[in-house]
Protein backbone atom coordinates (compact mmCIF):
# COMPACT_ATOMS: atom_id res chain seq x y z
CA UNK A 1 0.00 0.00 0.00
CA UNK A 2 2.75 2.18 0.93
CA UNK A 3 4.43 1.72 -2.42
CA UNK A 4 1.53 2.26 -4.63
CA UNK A 5 0.72 5.41 -2.47
CA UNK A 6 4.68 6.63 -3.36
CA UNK A 7 3.97 5.86 -6.88
CA UNK A 8 0.55 7.04 -7.65
CA UNK A 9 0.03 9.74 -10.47
CA UNK A 10 -1.65 12.89 -8.77
CA UNK A 11 -2.96 16.45 -10.13
CA UNK A 12 -4.98 19.00 -8.19
CA UNK A 13 -7.92 16.84 -7.18
CA UNK A 14 -10.17 20.58 -6.08
CA UNK A 15 -10.04 20.97 -10.00
CA UNK A 16 -11.12 17.61 -10.75
CA UNK A 17 -7.76 16.52 -12.14
CA UNK A 18 -6.49 14.07 -10.37
CA UNK A 19 -6.11 10.96 -12.07
CA UNK A 20 -5.73 8.16 -8.93
CA UNK A 21 -8.50 10.39 -7.19
CA UNK A 22 -10.68 9.82 -10.33
CA UNK A 23 -10.24 6.23 -10.83
CA UNK A 24 -10.82 5.88 -7.49
CA UNK A 25 -14.39 7.65 -7.51
CA UNK A 26 -15.18 5.64 -10.21
CA UNK A 27 -14.36 2.44 -8.64
CA UNK A 28 -16.34 2.87 -5.17
CA UNK A 29 -19.51 4.52 -7.21
CA UNK A 30 -19.16 1.10 -9.76
CA UNK A 31 -19.03 -0.98 -6.27
CA UNK A 32 -21.45 0.34 -4.88
CA UNK A 33 -24.43 0.67 -7.43
CA UNK A 34 -24.64 4.28 -7.26
CA UNK A 35 -24.06 6.98 -9.99
CA UNK A 36 -21.22 8.89 -8.11
CA UNK A 37 -18.82 8.89 -5.28
CA UNK A 38 -16.62 11.94 -3.87
CA UNK A 39 -13.15 10.97 -1.63
CA UNK A 40 -13.55 12.76 1.43
CA UNK A 41 -10.89 12.94 4.27
CA UNK A 42 -13.02 11.62 6.87
CA UNK A 43 -16.35 9.78 7.79
CA UNK A 44 -17.47 12.51 10.13
CA UNK A 45 -16.84 15.37 7.47
CA UNK A 46 -18.78 12.75 4.92
CA UNK A 47 -21.72 12.61 7.09
CA UNK A 48 -21.78 16.34 7.61
CA UNK A 49 -21.89 16.91 4.01
CA UNK A 50 -24.40 14.28 3.73
CA UNK A 51 -26.68 15.89 6.02
CA UNK A 52 -25.63 19.79 4.30
CA UNK A 53 -26.62 18.55 0.93
CA UNK A 54 -29.61 16.58 2.00
CA UNK A 55 -30.87 18.94 4.30
CA UNK A 56 -30.44 22.38 2.38
CA UNK A 57 -32.59 24.58 4.78
CA UNK A 58 -31.75 25.60 8.25
CA UNK A 59 -35.11 24.46 9.63
CA UNK A 60 -34.46 21.01 8.23
CA UNK A 61 -34.56 18.08 11.01
CA UNK A 62 -32.97 14.15 10.94
CA UNK A 63 -34.10 11.36 12.09
CA UNK A 64 -31.24 9.78 13.38
CA UNK A 65 -31.36 6.28 15.98
CA UNK A 66 -30.23 7.98 19.26
CA UNK A 67 -27.09 5.17 19.55
CA UNK A 68 -25.71 6.28 16.29
CA UNK A 69 -22.77 7.25 15.45
CA UNK A 70 -23.77 10.53 13.73
CA UNK A 71 -25.76 11.44 16.94
CA UNK A 72 -22.81 10.55 19.77
CA UNK A 73 -20.05 10.85 18.54
CA UNK A 74 -19.86 13.79 15.74
CA UNK A 75 -19.73 16.34 18.26
CA UNK A 76 -23.56 17.54 16.74
CA UNK A 77 -21.86 18.60 13.65
CA UNK A 78 -25.19 18.44 12.27
CA UNK A 79 -26.43 21.40 14.72
CA UNK A 80 -23.37 22.88 15.05
CA UNK A 81 -22.26 23.67 11.10
CA UNK A 82 -24.91 22.85 9.20
CA UNK A 83 -28.03 24.30 11.24
CA UNK A 84 -29.83 20.95 10.86
CA UNK A 85 -32.10 19.56 13.85
CA UNK A 86 -31.87 16.04 14.80
CA UNK A 87 -34.64 13.96 16.49
CA UNK A 88 -33.78 10.38 17.73
CA UNK A 89 -35.67 6.84 17.26
CA UNK A 90 -35.01 4.39 19.97
CA UNK A 91 -31.69 2.04 18.62
CA UNK A 92 -32.56 -1.54 19.17
CA UNK A 93 -29.82 -4.37 20.43
CA UNK A 94 -29.18 -5.19 16.70
CA UNK A 95 -29.04 -2.02 15.27
CA UNK A 96 -32.64 -1.22 14.07
CA UNK A 97 -35.36 0.40 15.05
CA UNK A 98 -39.24 0.31 15.60
CA UNK A 99 -40.68 1.40 12.08
CA UNK A 100 -43.97 2.57 13.67
CA UNK A 101 -41.80 4.85 15.86
CA UNK A 102 -39.88 6.14 13.29
CA UNK A 103 -42.54 7.10 11.46
CA UNK A 104 -44.16 9.35 14.10
CA UNK A 105 -41.12 11.35 13.97
CA UNK A 106 -41.85 12.37 10.76
CA UNK A 107 -43.00 16.19 11.29
CA UNK A 108 -46.44 17.12 9.16
CA UNK A 109 -46.87 20.60 10.14
CA UNK A 110 -44.70 21.98 7.09
CA UNK A 111 -44.96 25.49 6.78
CA UNK A 112 -46.06 26.14 10.25
CA UNK A 113 -43.67 27.99 11.65
CA UNK A 114 -43.10 26.32 14.79
CA UNK A 115 -41.92 23.32 13.31
CA UNK A 116 -39.11 21.58 11.65
CA UNK A 117 -39.05 19.91 8.55
CA UNK A 118 -38.45 16.32 8.21
CA UNK A 119 -35.75 15.91 5.39
CA UNK A 120 -33.91 12.77 5.97
CA UNK A 121 -33.66 9.41 7.62
CA UNK A 122 -30.27 7.71 8.90
CA UNK A 123 -29.22 4.52 9.69
CA UNK A 124 -25.78 3.22 10.63
CA UNK A 125 -24.36 -0.32 9.30
CA UNK A 126 -22.59 -2.22 10.88
CA UNK A 127 -23.70 -0.61 14.06
CA UNK A 128 -20.86 0.68 16.15
CA UNK A 129 -22.17 0.65 19.64
CA UNK A 130 -23.86 -2.25 19.20
CA UNK A 131 -21.00 -4.46 18.69
CA UNK A 132 -21.01 -4.20 14.96
CA UNK A 133 -24.28 -5.67 14.41
CA UNK A 134 -25.60 -6.17 10.26
CA UNK A 135 -29.05 -4.53 9.69
CA UNK A 136 -31.74 -7.19 8.03
CA UNK A 137 -31.90 -6.22 4.35
CA UNK A 138 -35.47 -6.08 4.80
CA UNK A 139 -35.33 -3.38 7.31
CA UNK A 140 -33.64 -1.47 4.94
CA UNK A 141 -36.25 -2.13 2.58
CA UNK A 142 -39.36 -1.21 4.81
CA UNK A 143 -37.15 1.60 5.81
CA UNK A 144 -37.06 3.07 2.76
CA UNK A 145 -40.57 2.16 1.75
CA UNK A 146 -41.57 4.58 4.69
CA UNK A 147 -38.88 7.13 3.03
CA UNK A 148 -40.58 6.96 0.02
CA UNK A 149 -44.12 7.28 1.34
CA UNK A 150 -43.10 10.96 2.31
CA UNK A 151 -40.90 11.99 0.14
CA UNK A 152 -37.75 11.86 2.26
CA UNK A 153 -34.18 10.76 2.07
CA UNK A 154 -32.23 7.89 3.55
CA UNK A 155 -28.66 7.90 3.85
CA UNK A 156 -26.16 5.65 5.01
CA UNK A 157 -23.53 5.93 7.96
CA UNK A 158 -22.21 2.93 6.36
CA UNK A 159 -18.39 3.03 8.27
CA UNK A 160 -17.96 -0.43 7.94
CA UNK A 161 -20.36 -1.45 5.31
CA UNK A 162 -18.20 -3.71 3.93
CA UNK A 163 -17.74 -5.76 7.01
CA UNK A 164 -21.65 -5.93 6.64
CA UNK A 165 -21.62 -6.92 3.06
CA UNK A 166 -19.00 -9.82 4.05
CA UNK A 167 -21.07 -11.06 6.28
CA UNK A 168 -24.65 -11.18 4.56
CA UNK A 169 -22.24 -12.87 1.79
CA UNK A 170 -23.57 -9.84 -0.98
CA UNK A 171 -22.29 -7.51 -2.99
CA UNK A 172 -22.20 -3.70 -0.88
CA UNK A 173 -24.47 -2.65 -3.81
CA UNK A 174 -27.76 -5.39 -2.70
CA UNK A 175 -27.38 -3.53 0.72
CA UNK A 176 -27.21 0.03 -0.82
CA UNK A 177 -29.98 -0.27 -3.79
CA UNK A 178 -32.09 0.69 -0.50
CA UNK A 179 -30.91 3.73 -0.09
CA UNK A 180 -30.08 7.48 -1.53
CA UNK A 181 -26.54 8.01 -0.05
CA UNK A 182 -23.59 5.92 1.84
CA UNK A 183 -20.79 6.91 3.85
CA UNK A 184 -18.09 3.94 3.41
CA UNK A 185 -14.68 4.70 5.19
CA UNK A 186 -11.60 2.87 3.78
CA UNK A 187 -9.72 2.62 6.67
CA UNK A 188 -10.30 0.33 9.68
CA UNK A 189 -10.87 -3.08 8.62
CA UNK A 190 -9.97 -1.50 5.27
CA UNK A 191 -6.69 -0.76 5.71
CA UNK A 192 -6.13 2.60 4.39
CA UNK A 193 -4.46 5.37 6.58
CA UNK A 194 -6.95 8.27 5.30
CA UNK A 195 -10.02 8.44 3.89
CA UNK A 196 -14.09 7.97 3.18
CA UNK A 197 -16.33 7.71 0.41
CA UNK A 198 -19.62 9.24 -0.17
CA UNK A 199 -21.56 7.91 -2.93
CA UNK A 200 -24.95 8.88 -4.06
CA UNK A 201 -26.66 10.20 -7.44
CA UNK A 202 -24.73 12.60 -9.79
CA UNK A 203 -26.32 15.74 -8.59
CA UNK A 204 -25.77 15.14 -5.19
CA UNK A 205 -22.18 14.25 -5.35
CA UNK A 206 -22.17 18.01 -7.72
CA UNK A 207 -23.34 19.88 -4.68
CA UNK A 208 -21.43 17.56 -2.13
CA UNK A 209 -18.12 18.87 -4.09
CA UNK A 210 -19.21 22.38 -2.87
CA UNK A 211 -19.60 21.57 0.84
CA UNK A 212 -16.87 19.28 0.77
CA UNK A 213 -14.65 22.85 -0.33
CA UNK A 214 -16.76 24.34 2.45
CA UNK A 215 -15.76 22.47 5.67
CA UNK A 216 -12.08 22.27 4.46
CA UNK A 217 -12.21 18.87 2.66
CA UNK A 218 -10.66 20.15 -0.64
CA UNK A 219 -7.35 18.07 -1.25
CA UNK A 220 -4.64 19.02 -4.09
CA UNK A 221 -2.91 15.97 -4.86
CA UNK A 222 -4.98 13.59 -3.36
CA UNK A 223 -3.92 11.06 -5.22
CA UNK A 224 -1.35 9.69 -2.76
CA UNK A 225 -4.40 8.80 -0.42
CA UNK A 226 -6.10 7.75 -2.91
CA UNK A 227 -3.81 4.60 -4.23
CA UNK A 228 -4.38 3.32 -0.71
CA UNK A 229 -8.19 4.00 -1.27
CA UNK A 230 -7.95 1.58 -4.22
CA UNK A 231 -5.85 -1.26 -2.85
CA UNK A 232 -8.54 -1.52 -0.10
CA UNK A 233 -11.47 -1.62 -1.61
CA UNK A 234 -10.10 -3.90 -4.66
CA UNK A 235 -7.76 -6.50 -2.27
CA UNK A 236 -8.93 -5.53 1.44
CA UNK A 237 -12.39 -6.72 0.96
CA UNK A 238 -11.82 -10.29 1.58
CA UNK A 239 -9.87 -10.53 4.70
CA UNK A 240 -12.80 -8.78 6.25
CA UNK A 241 -13.64 -12.21 7.29
CA UNK A 242 -10.67 -13.17 9.01
CA UNK A 243 -11.49 -10.35 11.25
CA UNK A 244 -14.94 -11.50 11.79
CA UNK A 245 -13.63 -15.54 12.89
CA UNK A 246 -10.95 -14.09 14.96
CA UNK A 247 -13.80 -12.09 16.74
CA UNK A 248 -15.86 -14.84 16.98
CA UNK A 249 -12.65 -16.92 18.31
CA UNK A 250 -12.21 -14.87 21.43
CA UNK A 251 -15.84 -14.75 22.09
CA UNK A 252 -16.27 -18.29 22.06
CA UNK A 253 -12.69 -18.26 24.28
CA UNK A 254 -14.23 -15.43 27.00
CA UNK A 255 -17.46 -17.73 27.05
CA UNK A 256 -14.57 -21.26 28.08
CA UNK A 257 -12.96 -19.12 30.01
CA UNK A 258 -12.22 -20.26 34.40
CA UNK A 259 -13.28 -18.34 36.56
CA UNK A 260 -16.69 -17.77 34.33
CA UNK A 261 -16.11 -14.05 34.60
CA UNK A 262 -17.44 -12.81 31.28
CA UNK A 263 -20.92 -12.29 29.52
CA UNK A 264 -21.03 -12.51 25.98
CA UNK A 265 -24.01 -13.03 23.55
CA UNK A 266 -22.52 -15.37 20.65
CA UNK A 267 -26.01 -13.95 18.68
CA UNK A 268 -24.79 -10.69 18.76
CA UNK A 269 -21.03 -11.78 17.55
CA UNK A 270 -21.60 -11.01 13.38
CA UNK A 271 -18.62 -8.82 12.48
CA UNK A 272 -15.22 -7.48 13.64
CA UNK A 273 -16.67 -5.45 17.01
CA UNK A 274 -17.17 -7.68 19.90
CA UNK A 275 -19.09 -6.11 23.71
CA UNK A 276 -18.75 -8.26 26.56
CA UNK A 277 -19.51 -7.65 29.97
CA UNK A 278 -18.20 -8.71 33.51
CA UNK A 279 -20.24 -10.46 35.87
CA UNK A 280 -18.53 -9.75 39.22
CA UNK A 281 -19.33 -6.16 39.98
CA UNK A 282 -15.88 -6.04 41.84
CA UNK A 283 -14.53 -5.96 38.79
CA UNK A 284 -15.18 -2.59 36.44
CA UNK A 285 -14.62 -2.85 32.58
CA UNK A 286 -11.97 0.34 33.18
CA UNK A 287 -10.01 -2.06 35.63
CA UNK A 288 -10.15 -5.24 33.52
CA UNK A 289 -8.90 -2.71 30.29
CA UNK A 290 -5.94 -1.40 32.47
CA UNK A 291 -4.90 -4.78 33.47
CA UNK A 292 -5.01 -6.14 29.62
CA UNK A 293 -3.37 -3.32 28.48
CA UNK A 294 -0.03 -3.58 30.64
CA UNK A 295 2.38 -6.56 31.76
CA UNK A 296 0.78 -7.61 35.03
CA UNK A 297 3.35 -9.30 37.66
CA UNK A 298 4.48 -13.36 36.52
CA UNK A 299 3.29 -13.00 33.53
CA UNK A 300 6.25 -13.73 31.53
CA UNK A 301 6.74 -16.78 33.50
CA UNK A 302 2.94 -17.75 33.02
CA UNK A 303 2.42 -16.75 29.43
CA UNK A 304 6.44 -17.12 27.91
CA UNK A 305 6.03 -13.43 27.14
CA UNK A 306 4.54 -10.09 28.08
CA UNK A 307 1.41 -9.04 26.12
CA UNK A 308 -0.36 -5.71 25.99
CA UNK A 309 -4.51 -6.17 24.86
CA UNK A 310 -5.51 -2.63 24.00
CA UNK A 311 -9.34 -2.46 24.83
CA UNK A 312 -12.32 0.19 25.26
CA UNK A 313 -14.50 0.63 28.38
CA UNK A 314 -17.75 1.20 26.17
CA UNK A 315 -21.32 1.62 26.46
CA UNK A 316 -23.52 0.10 29.92
CA UNK A 317 -20.84 -0.80 31.42
CA UNK A 318 -19.56 -2.96 28.56
CA UNK A 319 -15.80 -3.57 27.19
CA UNK A 320 -15.29 -2.88 23.17
CA UNK A 321 -13.02 -4.66 21.55
CA UNK A 322 -12.20 -4.37 17.73
CA UNK A 323 -10.46 -6.89 15.44
CA UNK A 324 -9.08 -5.41 12.04
CA UNK A 325 -6.08 -5.61 9.22
CA UNK A 326 -3.21 -5.52 12.14
CA UNK A 327 -4.34 -8.05 14.06
CA UNK A 328 -3.76 -11.65 12.97
CA UNK A 329 -5.19 -14.99 14.35
CA UNK A 330 -1.68 -15.75 16.03
CA UNK A 331 -2.21 -12.03 17.81
CA UNK A 332 -6.16 -13.17 18.86
CA UNK A 333 -4.55 -15.82 20.41
CA UNK A 334 -2.04 -14.18 22.54
CA UNK A 335 -4.85 -11.98 23.43
CA UNK A 336 -7.09 -15.17 24.51
CA UNK A 337 -3.98 -16.15 27.00
CA UNK A 338 -3.07 -12.81 28.07
CA UNK A 339 -7.66 -12.78 29.30
CA UNK A 340 -7.37 -16.28 30.94
CA UNK A 341 -4.09 -14.53 32.98
CA UNK A 342 -5.86 -11.82 33.98
CA UNK A 343 -8.97 -13.71 35.17
CA UNK A 344 -6.81 -16.02 37.14
CA UNK A 345 -5.02 -13.36 38.77
CA UNK A 346 -8.37 -11.79 39.89
CA UNK A 347 -9.44 -14.87 41.25
CA UNK A 348 -6.67 -15.62 43.40
CA UNK A 349 -6.83 -12.11 44.53
CA UNK A 350 -10.56 -12.79 46.07
CA UNK A 351 -9.42 -16.02 48.00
Amino acid sequence: MRQAMAQAEVGDDVMGEDPTVNELQKLAAEMFGMEASLFVPSGTMSNLIAVMVHCRERSDEMIVGDLSHMHIYEQGGSAQLAGVHATTVTTRPDGTFDLKQLESKIRHGYPDPHYPRTRLICVENTHNIQGGRVLPLPFLQEVRALADRYGLSVHMDGARLMNAAVALGVPPSSILQHMHTVSVCLSKGLGSPVGTMLAGPRDFISRAVRCRKAVGGGMRQAGVLAAAGKLSLLEMVGRLEDDHHNAKTFALALLDCEPSLFDVDMSAVETNILRFRIKDPALSPQEVCALMGQVGEGEEAALGQGVRVLMFPHYENSIRAVWHLGISPEDTQLAIKKMQFVAGQHLNSRT
